[in-house]
């Protein structure tokens, strides 16, 4: 089983607010995506650079992941994000707006040129929030090994489809759907639902979490503090389900030390693939676990 890294909870801070990066440093989130996109005018973009890697670089986060999301590739500041970005050492680098796996090449360009070696370990995320992107969500995924992640971005969607945000999503469903497909087609990666942009409606934020829980999301971007401990909820697993994942284990290694194939558990049958999310489950728990300790 790949290595497991616990992301119910990505929370996005606007890396020009030093205020806000300092404050992340104690919240319960699983990470942080420092913004140097669409949070940061266009005068405070040089300022927010320097901010966000001098935060990365200063190593004040703990266990908890860092991510920077560079500007597009279609502005005149990606390039000194992405060299300030390597240079500082996230976990990872996000990408906007990606509607092709032809981004990974241009990235692959402007990392050698930023001398070899120097990082061969980054990750890079993308977002994918157009119609364009999610049409070709398949050829973005399989497009490099370093890809490890994968973010909604529902408001430019609506943007683009002329639609409206709804309760239940329904306008932007079928993208979501796609998005997911494309992303199980290639074992360990993550994909992260969306934000939700009012942050004082709790009840909505839960809802929307728990709808795309449901349909197969391993997590939530956020946009403020207040939705974190509901994510953490909604896409952690309590004790009882953990509970109930090591009995199926157990009962599933006992039946097949006695040579069965399956096995029977309060009445269930049990059989490998049941065991097999029993295990990722057990390990999340573990991640999770380890992730809080820092």
């Amino acid at each position: 089983m790949d290595t497991i890294r616990p992301r119910r909870s990505m929370l996005f801070m606007p890396a020009s607010n030093a205020r806000a990066l300092e404050k992340a440093r104690d919240l319960p989130c699983d990470g942080v995506i420092f913004d140097l996109e669409d949070a940061v005018a266009p005068d405070a973009k040089a300022v927010a650079r320097e901010q966000a890697a001098a935060a990365v670089a200063a190593r004040a986060y703990g266990a908890r992941e860092t991510v920077i999301r560079i500007n597009g590739l279609d502005t005149p500041w990606w390039r000194d994000d992405l060299k300030a970005a390597v240079a500082a050492g996230p976990d990872a680098i996000l990408l906007p707006k990606v509607e092709g796996g032809d981004v990974f090449h241009r990235i692959e360009e402007e990392l050698a040129w930023l001398g070899p070696g120097a990082n061969a370990g980054l990750k890079v995320w993308i977002m994918m929030e157009t119609p364009l992107g999610f049409l070709n969500a398949r050829e973005i995924v399989a497009a490099s090994d370093r890809l490890d992640c994968v973010v909604i971005g529902t408001n430019d969607l609506v943007k683009d489809l002329r639609g409206r945000h709804t309760r239940e999503r329904l306008p932007v469903i079928t993208a979501l759907g796609l998005a997911l497909l494309a992303v199980r087609t290639k074992p360990g990666l993550t994909v992260l639902d969306g934000v939700y942009s009012n942050f004082r409606n709790v009840d909505g934020f839960r809802a929307e979490a728990l709808q795309a829980r449901d349909m197969g999301f391993d997590g939530k971007t956020l946009i403020h503090p207040a939705q974190i401990e509901a994510a953490n909820s909604v896409f952690g697993a309590d004790d009882g389900e953990i509970d109930e994942a090591r009995r199926m284990i157990a009962a599933f290694d006992q039946a097949a030390a006695e040579g069965k194939g399956v096995a029977v558990l309060d009445g269930r049958m049990i059989e490998e693939l049941h065991v097999a999310e029993a295990r990722r489950l057990v390990a999340m728990a573990e991640a999770i676990a380890a992730l809080a300790k820092g």
